[in-house]
């Protein structure tokens, strides 16, 4: 490494690159360096790139979009970010197809959509999907779990890569019922196993060979396909949607055919206007609220033996680490559990050029109720009527620690009706007595969840 003893302008100066591998630094006519110039060539050619990928975007945005996700498909935290800004752009992510997806990203013609690519699928490496496509290209699309099995080389494309398509849903439009599909493999793919030695043996199957069997339900009515001799397991009813979601998490690594938080992203935007991706564009100290999922809890012991934690939190656009101290743990603790879904308070801290959030409290979404405030254009508008709100929601905010109940106003004026979200400082305690308080005053106020069922 380089140690920079003095810097000094020297005006305009000829240059020579002297081709550093992974960077580029130019040697001046007296010897000195120039660290890092752009010369004309450079910014040229940097400009055109950026015109042509502005282009793109504006122009083709679902191919544009498919294609970031393709390169970066290795890389989830860029991955996550870049399905939050397909859904800010009107472009929904479809799970992957087991007769339509391809090896990466493929943007569906006509549509406003992306469709997930097998690449992306843990536990599908690229000869499983090489087998797979070949299978679907010879053959057509697959009809059943047991046209798959039968089909498909079960020597490349194993027990654990299917299970993980099903609980991705790449099955979903043969059976919605993934946890019916997972209790049939386990017949099916032995069956599957089976006629593929029969094949290798040149044995066939007797009813292959007489053009089909016969139906169990109806033993008048042939068989047109084998498959439909697959052997079934019991009926059995669907995962919970909870459960879908958490093994398409841990399969896809995020969320695709939904997100726990969707259903607060318009609440959330009103609590919360910074999300986890803004959060490195922030001062340090910077106080935020967020509205995350928790992913993971690490507990730590300090050196004077109290406890605290590392949390792995995540909302619609990114991941990130929160810090729980042991002063904020021994009062939040028992709402640290992963998957929860939770309302953080704290500031922003950045070490060893990362950024977190330092956790100062926290509180259960499905415990946060709004105090929701109907102002006319005089109330908004008017000092006196400001003061008497002010003072309304000053009363009832109390300790400071306690007040976990934000106050949103609503100021209608004609057809135009906009949302104005109080400061911290006067959020409440309780909401039916600032509920009550406030009609004494002659506001209009209501109470509304923030987890709407």
């Amino acid at each position: 490494m380089v140690k920079i003893i003095t810097r000094k302008s020297l005006g305009t100066q000829k240059v020579y690159d002297i081709g550093v591998r992974d960077d580029h630094n130019f040697a001046i006519e007296n010897g000195c360096i120039a660290s890092n110039c752009f010369n004309k060539s450079h910014s040229t050619a940097y400009g055109y790139v950026t015109y042509q990928t502005a282009y793109l975007k504006a122009n083709y945005p679902v191919e544009y979009m498919a294609a970031l996700l393709t390169a970066n498909s290795g890389d989830t935290d860029k991955v996550q970010k870049y399905i939050s800004t397909c859904l800010s752009m009107s472009i929904k992510i479809e799970p992957p197809d087991i007769n339509s997806s391809g090896v990466d990203f493929t943007p569906l013609e006509g549509k406003k959509k992306i469709l997930f690519g097998f690449s992306a699928v843990r536990n599908v490496g690229q000869n499983a999907i090489a087998a797979i496509l070949a299978a679907r290209e010879s053959g057509g699309e697959f009809q059943a779990l047991g046209d798959f099995c039968d089909r498909v080389d079960l020597s490349t494309v194993n027990r654990r890569t299917i299970q993980s398509l099903i609980y991705c849903g790449a099955f979903d439009k043969i059976n919605p019922n993934r946890n019916q599909l997972i209790h049939d493999l386990e017949l099916v793919y032995d069956w599957g196993q089976s006629r593929a030695k029969d094949r290798a043996s040149g044995q066939g199957n007797l009813f292959d060979l007489i053009g089909g069997g016969f139906s169990s339900t109806n033993p008048t009515s042939p068989i047109k396909n084998a498959f439909e001799m697959a052997p079934k397991a019991k009926p059995v009813n669907d995962l919970p949607p909870q459960e879908k979601l958490r093994q398409e998490k841990e399969i896809l690594g995020f969320y695709v055919s939904d997100h726990p938080l969707t259903s607060l992203r318009q609440s959330a935007i009103v609590l919360t206007p910074i999300n986890l991706t803004q959060i490195g564009d922030r001062q340090e100290g910077t106080l935020i609220c967020a509205v995350v999922m928790l992913n993971g809890v690490k507990k730590v012991i300090t050196k004077k033996g109290d406890p605290m934690a590392i949390l792995q939190i995540e909302d619609l656009t990114a991941q990130s680490e929160a810090v729980v101290f042991p002063r904020t743990y021994e009062r939040i603790h028992p709402l640290l559990e992963v998957d929860a879904r939770l309302i953080l308070w704290g500031k922003i801290d950045r070490r060893d050029e990362q950024t977190q959030l330092i956790v100062e409290d926290a509180e259960a979404v499905e415990n946060i109720q709004m105090v929701m405030v109907e102002l006319n254009p005089h109330q908004a508008s008017t000092i006196e009527e400001q003061d008497r709100l002010r003072t309304i929601l000053k009363e009832q905010s109390g300790e400071k620690e306690k007040a976990k109940v934000p106050v949103i106003g609503i100021v209608q004026a004609g057809t135009s009706r906009q949302l104005v979200r109080f400061g911290r400082q006067f959020w409440v305690q309780d909401s039916i007595s600032t509920i009550q308080a406030l009609k004494n005053a002659s506001f209009t106020a209501r109470i509304q969840q923030l987890h709407q069922t």
